[in-house]
């Protein structure tokens, strides 16, 4: 592939068309160490990948100007980003302070025109009393230069795949509810979805499995364009952000866009894919989760 790490300039591509970058990541700012060191990694990736939306998860604040997400947007090129964001307190038990906002946030370089955060299914009776059992998952929209942006993080643990199910069903409700079908890109779903690629809720987003009678379509860049690569967005082997983690390495981080059958002109293709934010620039590696970026035609692209 053709380094997509490089910078480009705004719409160049390997296609003969427009496209869309993006970019994902998350980037851990609350809960993992070296935040002050690790913003700064941030925003070298972002300065070499020039991506055009980035997602984020577990971005936080406590205040007005205290947003871990709009500190890189302050902190880029003057007028580089818009940005938004939508988040919910922590479990009180896991972080007493309840001003404290934890949730995702997206990144554009145009103006986002709207955006709503929506609340996703808490499992009210988990079977372990840890407080990640019981975080509020959301899924955050946002709309900017025609296209939809959708970021998102799904319950933690590992055994909580019964409840990440309810939870995907209830993202591809959101989208149908805030996607208009005559919108010529389709929707951009990026997350730490917490999920292998084989699980129920990746194989119910990718159209290999049917819940509750229902069934939904979203393109999964790596699985499309580099199927032989394990591609782990979390790897406690290799990141020594992630050391920490008793889990093994695993791909649970996606970028995803929506059912591009029949859209015009391509758009919505997925022209290239690579992992991001998974090598060190600057000191320390970025988060305890690697990140992603892809290249997507966008015919429509504004000048």
């Amino acid at each position: 592939m053709d380094s997509i790490g490089r910078v480009r300039k705004c719409g160049e591509s390997m296609s003969d068309g427009k496209m869309l970058r993006v970019a994902q990541l998350n980037m851990g700012s609350l809960l993992e160490p070296h935040w002050d060191r690790r913003r700064l990694e941030i925003l070298a990736w972002l300065e070499r990948l020039d991506p055009d939306v980035v997602c984020l998860q577990e971005v936080w604040e406590t205040g007005p100007g205290t947003n871990t997400a709009g500190w890189l947007a302050d902190h880029a090129a003057p007028g580089r980003w818009h940005w938004c964001f939508g988040g919910y307190p922590l479990p009180e038990e896991a972080w007493a302070d309840r001003s404290l906002l934890f949730g995702s946030a997206i990144l554009s370089r145009w103006p986002i025109e709207r955006h709503r955060v929506f609340a996703l299914p808490v499992d009210l009776a988990p079977a372990d009393p840890h407080p990640s059992y019981r975080m509020q998952a959301e899924l955050l929209h946002a709309h900017t230069a025609g296209i939809d942006a959708y970021s998102t993080h799904l319950a933690p643990p590992p055994a909580q795949a019964y409840h990440r199910v309810r939870q995907v069903l209830a993202i591809d409700e959101a989208i149908r509810a805030t996607w208009d079908p005559a919108t010529a890109m389709p929707a951009i779903l990026c997350g730490d979805f917490n999920a292998k690629p084989q699980s129920d809720e990746m194989r119910y987003l990718n159209a290999n499995a049917v819940i509750e009678g229902r069934s939904t379509y979203y393109v999964d860049g790596w699985a499309t364009l580099r199927p032989t690569e394990a591609g782990y967005t979390l790897d406690p082997l290799t990141n020594p952000q992630a050391r920490f983690l008793n889990v093994p390495a695993q791909r649970i981080d996606y970028l995803l866009v929506g059912d591009p059958f029949l859209r015009p002109g391509g758009a919505g293709r997925i022209l290239n894919t690579d992992l991001a934010f998974h090598e060190s620039l600057t000191g320390p590696l970025a988060s305890d989760h690697y990140g992603l970026v892809a290249d997507i035609a966008w015919p429509q692209r504004p000048d």
